[in-house]
């Protein structure tokens, strides 16, 4: 039985780190230029949503790791949460919505402000 569970762990998962999302006219996109700028309506030092299948699990802060970026998890939600990302489940985390600025099919997407005050 513990065989099938260890298969299991070394599943990978894709984990995201939104850094800010933003809505912009279809105009701006289509107009969009190589050294164009988009300001994100988020400061440098705000904490950063940890995502798995696009369903929050934690926030961390932006860390430098040599010559990468890295997240420094600060907070991460309980197990069944993570659990629940992991399937892809798409319901039901029972967290608050961070901003409502996230993508227009994130549907019942919820945000990690609950995760902040955890």
């Amino acid at each position: 039985m513990a065989q099938p569970l260890q298969s299991l762990l070394r599943i990978e998962v894709p984990v995201i780190v939104l850094v800010a999302s933003h809505r912009m006219p279809v105009r701006a996109v289509l107009e969009m230029k190589p050294g164009a700028i988009i300001e994100l309506p988020k400061s440098a030092d705000d904490p950063l949503e940890i995502l798995v299948h696009n369903r929050p699990i934690g926030i961390g802060q932006a860390v430098k790791v040599g010559e990468n970026f890295g997240i420094r998890v600060t907070r991460v939600g309980p197990v069944d949460l993570r659990i629940r990302a992991i399937g892809g489940e798409r319901a039901g985390s029972g967290l608050p919505a961070a901003d409502g600025a996230g993508p227009p099919d994130d549907g019942p997407r919820r945000g990690a402000e609950a995760l902040q005050h955890a």
